[in-house]
Order: structure tokens, then sequence, then C-alpha cells
């Protein structure tokens, strides 16, 4: 994710897990669907705190981002935390409150896994290595610029590493998250989509991020039309029912102002949970719970209330 999205890596201390929770928390402990409702979290500005938005908001889950490369095929927080350290003490924590997290592979800056493993084999045991780390549930690989959307080697590789993991991981959940138009995919979009069946690689969710495709207007209005168009093309590729189509579907929006200065307000933002629970997407979430404050700075660049569209996810069942 760009700009505001992605300003700048910064590496964090590792941290203690804590005394009563030496090994993960069972999955057993958190029931809550990882994926549904899972506003994105980042460690490297703004409200960092999982904890605090759990209990402002009542939210469960969060998507974590980012895991990168280390320089290497093998998998980092921002390219640079250990699995091992401050992250995990921070999932352990989120499932010890009775909510759990799905890890984001990619965005828009950084170097990515899916351009710096060479084979699908191995981007597969990248994937894997988080996987096991944290016992997941779900993962997001979230395919973004011209080194892995759009470049169709990179955008196989994923796909068939997806492949790879599912058959290892059966009951893992994969979602991809990409960019769009107001209308749908674009074409690196509808090409990525179009190779899944081919390749078939079982991709659970495809989400699409409804803004920075404008120069303003109404961002639900348009963000409506973006996942419409997602489940025309997912309809038309699978022959899938509308109903199942927008089953598969989800959308990830931005708070406030986005990189162009297009802005989601929390009137649109709960419009579009609307949409989103009239047709039963199967994810409903948004950059990020660290803007979810009034101002500028490292929040949306509105006026609002602090965590006002967090508690707007943290309502959807879907």
């Amino acid at each position: 994710m760009k700009s505001l999205r992605r300003l700048v890596t910064l590496a964090t201390a590792a941290g203690a897990a804590m005394a009563t929770t030496v090994a993960l928390a069972p999955s057993a402990m958190a029931a809550v669907d990882p994926v549904l409702a899972a506003p994105y979290l980042y460690q490297w500005a703004g409200q960092t705190s999982p904890t605090a938005a759990m209990d402002a908001t009542g939210v469960k889950a969060f998507t974590l981002a980012f895991v990168l490369s280390d320089g290497s095929c093998n998998p980092k927080w921002d390219g640079s935390r250990s699995l091992t350290g401050s992250d995990k003490t921070m999932i352990n924590t989120i499932r010890s409150k009775g909510g759990d997290v799905v890890p984001s592979f990619g965005g828009w800056s950084g170097t990515k896994l899916g351009s710096k493993c060479t084979s699908a084999s191995a981007l597969a045991g990248a994937y894997q290595k988080v996987i096991d780390a944290y016992a997941l549930k779900a993962i997001d690989l979230d395919i973004e610029n011209t080194d892995e959307f759009q470049n169709a080697t990179v955008q196989d590789r994923i796909l068939n590493a997806v492949k790879l993991t599912k058959q290892k991981n059966p009951n893992l959940r994969v979602v991809i998250t990409i960019g769009t138009t107001t209308t749908g995919p674009d074409t690196w979009g509808k090409r990525l989509i179009n190779q899944a069946k081919a390749i078939v690689a079982p991709v659970d969710v495809w989400s699409v991020m409804p803004f920075d495709f404008s120069n303003g207007g109404d961002m639900a209005a348009m963000t409506k039309t973006a996942v419409d168009g997602l489940k025309n093309q997912l309809k038309s590729t699978f022959g899938w029912s509308d109903d199942t189509a927008y089953r598969h579907s989800g959308l990830s929006s931005m708070n406030g102002k986005t990189d162009n200065n297009e802005t989601v307000t929390l009137a649109n933002w709960n419009s579009i949970r609307s949409y989103a629970a009239s047709h039963h997407l199967a994810r409903f979430t948004f950059w990020a719970a660290n803007r979810d404050c009034s101002g500028g700075g490292e929040c949306s660049g509105i006026s609002q209330a602090k965590y006002a569209f967090t508690k707007v996810v943290a309502g959807y069942t879907g």
C-alpha cells in the first residue's frame, strides 16, 4: 500500500512473551473469523496498539501489515523484524483477548517475497514459515505495484504458491487484495483472476481497494460499482451465481483522505457497510486502525471520533 499507507519501515524492539502465553494461544480461543472484519494495523506509525482499538470498539481481528522479504526469500515483518519477536507477542496478546489476526504479505512498497523468491515452491515455503510461526487460519496477499501486480511472471508465481500452500494447509483461507477501477478490476486484475482459474489456484476471497481511482466524488457509490465489477468478473470467470460471487468478494477501503485526496466520510463508510451486508461480502476492512483518529499527520485527515471507522467494521457480521 502506498504513500499515506506505507510511509516508512521502522524496526521495533522484540518484547518478552507474556508469562502465561509461552506458546501461541490455541486457535480455539479465537473463534472469530480473522478475514471478515479485520482492519489493517501496522507498527511503524500512528495508533499501533491493537488492545486500545479492541477495548474502544469491540473489534476482534486485525490484518497485520506487512510481511516482506529480508532481502532474500525469507519473511520478516516490514522486512526487518523477526517472526519470533515483538509481533509474535502482539499476536499472543490479541488472541488472549479473544481475537485473531491475518498477516498481510506485500503492499505497495518494500522488497516483496513474490518478486524475491524465484520459484513457486520457494515462495510457498516463505508463506509456510509465517503460517507455522502463528498457527494461522488465513493469509492476505496484497498484490500491488509493478514488481508483483503488473508482472505476469510474478502473478503466476504467487498463484502457484497459493496452490502449493493450500495443498499443505487445506483449511487455510487465502485472501488476494488488489487495486481496482471504479468499475472493477483493470486488465492486470482480470488477468490475475483468469490465471487463478487456469492454474486452479484456490483463492477463497478476492478483495479490491476502492480508492486512489478518482479525483473525488461519491466514494460510497464508486466503491459499490467497483465491487459490483469484481463480482461480475468472478461470476464470468468461475461460472458462479451473483450470490456466490459476492460471497467470494471483499473490499478494503481507506478512512478519511486517500492518497489521491478523495474523501471517504463516516457516512460513506456506514453506507458501504450496509451494501456489504446486503450482499454478504466475505471481507469488509480498511486502511487503517492507525489512522482512525481526527485531523492530519498520522490520522485520517478529516474530523472524526477516535476509532469511528473501526467501530463500523466491528459491527460487520457478513
